[in-house]
């Protein structure tokens, strides 16, 4: 692409998570030579160790549930959606090879659990395509007259493109190519960039040295209760898990833009759990209200109400001294336990990162509309989704618009040639 001019249209992609190698492949399938360059020694880095534990693909929840878990990004990732939704995806996964199957939560898996299979798969078949990979090499800006800059282990290297694609991730898991070094050149070319921020993450509570043994123990059910910035209330069931800082786990990411806004307007923010769904305050007192016989305060919460283990150490942290003889101060710390964030966990050892380049900044093809020609999908751009599935399917998404956006935008500069 850096030697002599292509017959055909070139796109360059940047990147080489999900969204860059969608974007790759739409390019591809529809006419442009494309060329992939990632900074690391290979592609899907992210990709593969966020399938480790299990491949969350997608999810199977209908639209337009599904594009409300993008808050208030809901409305532009949907109309990505449009083109690639959950069951494009899932056909897309199909096509490789690679079948499908619908958990009990409703997430959405490979038969195998692995994504390492689909990766080598995609990576195959883009090659049969004659897309290009450059590992190694890394972006670092555009030269005076637009041509991109690399760093490469042969040297500076100067490549000269009909369109560019920047997939270049957020500030999420640095060591694995996400290290949000492209801010300032998007800035300084006057893209609108909003600071990346942590989502999908925990966050610190100021607890005492008598939970630490409890790190890692498991919260579920449990039911988080919280206010928004109108004051309005909010709860949601799910599952966490107490850490060596504080809290964490798929309830608290669901909620985590709230509370992380919600810290960064007063400081702190207020999360309260109700250990013991199913049982409501006069219930819990009641219970609790009954003779010991001898036994123990642990004893009794286990036998009367069920708590233990991590919630039981969690109700002895709220409720100190005399009052854990006090029924009703119980039944108030399992019934509402309140809990104070300090701070979410640093961007760079979270799932993902919200903030990046705002959807203002681009038309509706993804292209930048301060640089003509330059595309952008995935995680740097400016939205968040909690996990289930539904951060992949909008990178996905994102990628198969910046692809199409960036072949229709290359072909159309050739005409005009």
């Amino acid at each position: 692409m850096s030697q002599g001019r292509s017959p055909a249209p070139t796109l360059a992609v940047i990147g080489g998570g999900p969204a860059g190698l969608m974007a790759a492949q739409t390019a591809r399938e529809a006419g442009l030579e494309v060329a992939v360059y990632e900074a690391k020694g290979s592609v899907g880095r992210k990709f593969l160790i966020a399938g480790k534990g299990g491949m969350n693909l997608t999810h199977s929840e209908p639209r337009p549930q599904f594009d409300a878990r993008y808050f208030e990004r809901a409305a532009q990732v949907g109309a990505w959606l449009d083109d690639f939704d959950a069951d494009a995806l899932r056909a897309w996964a199909r096509g490789l090879g690679v079948e499908t199957f619908v958990g009990s939560s409703g997430r959405v898996f490979p038969s195998d659990m692995k994504a390492a299979p689909l990766l080598r798969a995609w990576v195959r078949r883009l090659k049969d395509q004659g897309v290009r990979f450059h590992v190694q090499h890394r972006w670092t800006g555009w030269e005076a007259d637009g041509a991109l800059r690399f760093n490469t282990p042969q040297g500076p290297l100067r490549v000269a493109a009909d369109a560019t694609v920047l997939a270049l991730g957020g500030a999420s898991w640095p060591q694995l190519g996400s290290d949000g070094a492209w801010q300032p050149w998007l800035a300084a070319r006057g893209v609108d960039v909003a600071p990346l921020k942590p989502a999908n993450c925990g966050f610190d509570i100021a607890f005492s040295a008598h939970m630490r043994p409890h790190a890692g123990a498991p919260l579920k059910p449990v039911v988080a209760h919280w206010r928004d910035a109108d004051g309005a209330a909010h709860a949601l069931q799910g599952e966490c898990v107490l850490t060596e800082t504080g809290i964490e786990g798929s309830l608290i990411y669901a909620i985590a833009p709230a509370l992380r806004e919600a810290i960064a307007r007063e400081g702190q923010a207020t999360l309260e759990l109700d250990l013991a769904p199913g049982r409501d305050l006069p219930r819990l007192t009641a219970e609790l209200s009954r003779p010991r016989k001898g036994r123990s305060v642990g004893e009794h919460l286990r036998r009367t109400v069920g708590i233990e283990g991590a919630k039981a150490a969690l109700v002895f942290e709220t409720v100190t001294g005399a009052a854990r003889q006090n029924a009703t101060a119980l039944a108030q710390a399992i019934h509402r336990l309140p809990l104070t964030l300090l701070r979410p966990r640093p961007v760079a050892e979270v799932i993902s990162s919200a903030g990046g380049v705002r959807l203002e900044a681009l038309d509706a093809q993804a292209m930048l509309q301060a640089v003509p020609g330059a595309f952008c999908a995935g995680e740097m751009l400016d939205w968040e989704a909690p996990t289930g599935g539904y951060l992949l399917t909008a990178c996905f998404a994102s990628g198969h618009r910046a692809g199409m956006g960036a072949a229709a935008w290359a072909k159309g500069r050739r005409v005009g040639d």
